[in-house]
Protein backbone atom coordinates (compact mmCIF):
# COMPACT_ATOMS: atom_id res chain seq x y z
CA UNK A 1 0.00 0.00 0.00
CA UNK A 2 1.35 3.41 -0.63
CA UNK A 3 0.30 6.39 -0.03
CA UNK A 4 1.38 10.31 1.35
CA UNK A 5 1.33 10.47 5.06
CA UNK A 6 1.35 14.11 6.27
CA UNK A 7 2.72 14.60 9.76
CA UNK A 8 1.59 17.65 11.73
CA UNK A 9 4.32 19.21 14.46
CA UNK A 10 2.58 21.48 16.89
CA UNK A 11 5.62 23.39 18.11
CA UNK A 12 6.17 27.17 17.91
CA UNK A 13 9.51 28.28 15.90
CA UNK A 14 12.13 28.38 18.52
CA UNK A 15 13.14 32.45 18.54
CA UNK A 16 16.32 33.11 17.42
CA UNK A 17 19.52 33.69 20.00
CA UNK A 18 19.50 37.15 19.14
CA UNK A 19 16.32 37.27 20.22
CA UNK A 20 16.46 35.57 23.44
CA UNK A 21 19.43 37.90 24.23
CA UNK A 22 17.81 40.75 23.42
CA UNK A 23 15.03 40.43 26.21
CA UNK A 24 17.17 39.27 28.56
CA UNK A 25 20.07 41.49 30.67
CA UNK A 26 22.18 39.84 32.91
CA UNK A 27 23.78 42.26 35.75
CA UNK A 28 27.44 42.23 36.64
CA UNK A 29 26.97 40.27 39.63
CA UNK A 30 25.12 37.58 37.29
CA UNK A 31 21.80 35.69 37.71
CA UNK A 32 20.33 34.51 40.74
CA UNK A 33 19.10 31.02 40.10
CA UNK A 34 16.94 28.52 42.19
CA UNK A 35 15.50 25.22 42.32
CA UNK A 36 12.84 23.54 43.34
CA UNK A 37 12.70 19.89 44.69
CA UNK A 38 9.37 18.01 44.66
CA UNK A 39 10.48 15.93 47.03
CA UNK A 40 10.94 12.87 45.38
CA UNK A 41 14.07 10.41 45.90
CA UNK A 42 17.21 11.76 43.56
CA UNK A 43 16.16 15.07 42.58
CA UNK A 44 17.96 16.81 44.58
CA UNK A 45 21.33 15.16 43.13
CA UNK A 46 19.69 16.35 39.84
CA UNK A 47 19.17 19.76 40.72
CA UNK A 48 22.86 20.03 42.04
CA UNK A 49 24.47 18.73 38.96
CA UNK A 50 22.00 21.33 36.88
CA UNK A 51 22.87 24.33 39.37
CA UNK A 52 26.56 22.83 39.12
CA UNK A 53 25.90 23.37 34.99
CA UNK A 54 24.12 26.79 35.10
CA UNK A 55 27.24 28.07 37.15
CA UNK A 56 29.93 26.77 35.25
CA UNK A 57 28.30 28.18 31.71
CA UNK A 58 26.63 32.01 33.12
CA UNK A 59 27.71 34.15 36.46
CA UNK A 60 25.69 33.51 38.66
CA UNK A 61 25.75 35.75 41.68
CA UNK A 62 23.43 33.65 44.18
CA UNK A 63 21.72 30.00 44.11
CA UNK A 64 18.51 28.61 46.34
CA UNK A 65 17.56 25.76 46.38
CA UNK A 66 14.02 25.03 48.40
CA UNK A 67 12.28 21.37 48.67
CA UNK A 68 8.59 20.71 49.10
CA UNK A 69 7.59 18.29 51.55
CA UNK A 70 5.21 16.22 49.71
CA UNK A 71 5.54 15.36 45.97
CA UNK A 72 1.75 14.68 45.53
CA UNK A 73 1.04 18.49 46.67
CA UNK A 74 1.82 22.06 44.84
CA UNK A 75 4.57 23.83 46.40
CA UNK A 76 3.37 26.09 49.76
CA UNK A 77 2.76 29.81 48.95
CA UNK A 78 5.77 30.54 50.99
CA UNK A 79 7.86 28.72 49.41
CA UNK A 80 6.84 29.80 45.87
CA UNK A 81 7.12 33.65 47.11
CA UNK A 82 10.71 33.06 48.55
CA UNK A 83 11.54 31.76 44.99
CA UNK A 84 9.68 34.76 43.41
CA UNK A 85 11.84 37.20 45.53
CA UNK A 86 15.31 35.63 45.77
CA UNK A 87 15.82 34.29 42.32
CA UNK A 88 15.55 35.40 38.68
CA UNK A 89 15.11 32.08 37.12
CA UNK A 90 13.91 28.70 38.64
CA UNK A 91 14.34 25.06 37.26
CA UNK A 92 11.94 22.63 39.04
CA UNK A 93 12.38 18.80 38.92
CA UNK A 94 11.40 15.35 40.08
CA UNK A 95 12.86 12.41 40.01
CA UNK A 96 13.16 8.73 41.25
Amino acid sequence: MTGTITLLVPEAPLPTAAALIEGRALGKAGIRFGTLDNGKGNANFLLAMVTDAVKAALPVASAIALRKSRPSEGAPKEILDRLAAEADCVVGAMAD
